[in-house]
C-alpha cells in the first residue's frame, strides 16, 4: 500500500507515491492573420469581390474613394450616395453605395490639406473576416489606392508585415488583365478633380 504525501515534503521515499497537482493550462493565444502593406479586400454587401487597399498603420482612420458624392435625408437622418470604382485607374464596374452618415470629421491629409469629411460604416472582407470599418469619404483619384485601412480597422484583429504584399491572396490573373485595359479614370459627372493629398489622419 502506498501513501500520499505533500509535494513540498523535504524527503520523498522512492516507495511513496507523490501527488502532484497539474499546473493550470494557459489559454491558447488566438493567432492573428498577418497583412502586407497592400492587400486585396472585398465589400460583400455591394458585390465587390476585389478592391486593392493600402494598409497604413500611420493613419488612425480609414478612407475610401467616393465618386459623385451626394447627400440626402432618410427619416431626418443624413445619408450619402456615391460610386466605388473597384479597379485602379479605371471607371469600369462602378458600384453604387448608399450609407447613413455616422459623423462628419475634420481630416488632415499628409500634404497638410484639411477637409471636413462624412464618415460611414461599411462591412469589409479582409481575408476570412468581415469587419465593420469606419471610413471617411474623399476623392482618391490620384492616390493609386481606392481604399486606405487605418489603425482603427486593424487593432486587435491583424498583424502587419510592412515588407510584404498580398498575403491574403489576389484575384485571378485573367481578371486583373481584363480590367487593366478598361476605361482610364477621369473627372466624374460632378466635374470634381481628385484629392491629391496622401494618407489621412485625424485632424
Amino acid at each position: 500500500m502506498t501513501r500520499s504525501v505533500p509535494v513540498d515534503a523535504d524527503e520523498v521515499d522512492p516507495g511513496i507515491r507523490v501527488d502532484r497537482k497539474p499546473s493550470p493550462k494557459k489559454p491558447a493565444a488566438r493567432s492573428q492573420p498577418t497583412l502586407g502593406w497592400r492587400e486585396w479586400v472585398g465589400l460583400p454587401e455591394y458585390g465587390v469581390d476585389w478592391l486593392k487597399a493600402k494598409v497604413d498603420t500611420g493613419a488612425r482612420t480609414s478612407s475610401l474613394h467616393a465618386a459623385g458624392l451626394h447627400t440626402f435625408e432618410v427619416e431626418n437622418r443624413e445619408w450619402v450616395r456615391f460610386h466605388i470604382y473597384p479597379w485602379q485607374r479605371s471607371t469600369a464596374a462602378a458600384v453604387q453605395v448608399e450609407a447613413r452618415v455616422l459623423d462628419r470629421r475634420q481630416v488632415r491629409s499628409s500634404s497638410g490639406t484639411t477637409e471636413r469629411r462624412p464618415v460611414v460604416v461599411l462591412p469589409v472582407r479582409i481575408g476570412s473576416q468581415i469587419v465593420d470599418v469606419e471610413f471617411t469619404l474623399t476623392r482618391r483619384d490620384q492616390m493609386g489606392f481606392r481604399m486606405l485601412l487605418g489603425r482603427q480597422a486593424l487593432r486587435r484583429r491583424f498583424l502587419v508585415d510592412t515588407g510584404k504584399s498580398y498575403l491574403l491572396g489576389q484575384p485571378p490573373k485573367s481578371l486583373k488583365q481584363a480590367n487593366r485595359s478598361r476605361d482610364v479614370v477621369g473627372p466624374d459627372e460632378d466635374g470634381l478633380v481628385g484629392d491629391t493629398g496622401g494618407g489621412a489622419t485625424n485632424g
